[in-house]
């Protein structure tokens, strides 16, 4: 089974309140007699299911493009945590211990892609620590932000970066089970760029099967 865990790109998609929302110019049309259909995007790299870069949050980080592969395909654990609008996610939310190196995080706090609201949950900088300290190298949310909405010294981003972790942010985790699955989401290769979209894709293992039939 494959979930895919990416909101659908569309002008009605929302973006941080500032950035730029995508917008197609189609340039050539096949319905208008032209021979090929051409089109252009132009939208943040925030944009929907993304990764950030170091360089988002670091003005000597990496860039995506400089960013490992192997943190964005591998083991991953999917966990639905229970945390209020507005607040961040500590370690005593967490329901199950940490299997996998990649854990993605479902707050319900962001429900609607198409529309930007401001109390979604983020994570903990102390959870972040020990996740590290259990070797996980990925941490995924279902919101568009691992920091919370006004915060302005991000101290979450800063402890990835402390700890050389990936960020995976805007993930839609409605309908993926609890459990153990392999992860996709590869960023582009955009050079010098602080983040990319990725198509998010979660294939299921075993015991996350078995939890949907």
């Amino acid at each position: 089974m494959i979930y895919d865990i990416s909101p659908a790109i569309t002008e009605r998609l929302a973006v941080w309140p500032g950035d730029v929302p995508p917008r197609r110019e189609v340039l050539l049309d096949m319905k208008r007699g032209d021979s090929i259909t051409l089109s252009a995007l132009r939208a943040t790299v925030h944009l929907g299911a993304h990764a950030d870069a170091p360089s988002h949050y670091a003005a000597d980080g990496q860039s995506i493009d400089q960013r490992r592969l192997d943190y964005y395909i591998g083991p991953c654990q999917v966990m639905r945590v229970k945390v209020p609008r507005g607040a961040c996610i500590t370690a005593e939310m967490l329901t199950s211990p940490i299997t996998a190196s990649r854990v993605l995080l479902w707050t319900g706090t962001f429900p609607n892609p198409d529309h930007f609201n401001t109390d979604f949950a983020a994570l903990s900088p102390v959870l972040v620590d020990m996740l590290h300290q259990q070797a996980v190298v990925l941490i995924g949310i279902d919101t568009p932000s691992v920091d919370l909405f006004d915060s302005k010294d991000l101290p979450a981003h800063q402890m990835f970066l402390r700890h050389d972790m990936a960020i995976l942010e805007g993930l839609v985790l409605d309908g993926v089970p609890e459990g153990t699955y392999e992860l996709i989401a590869l960023p582009l290769k955009l050079a010098g760029f602080d983040a990319s979209p990725v198509r998010a894709v979660l294939k299921g293992g075993r015991d996350s099967i078995m939890k949907v039939q």
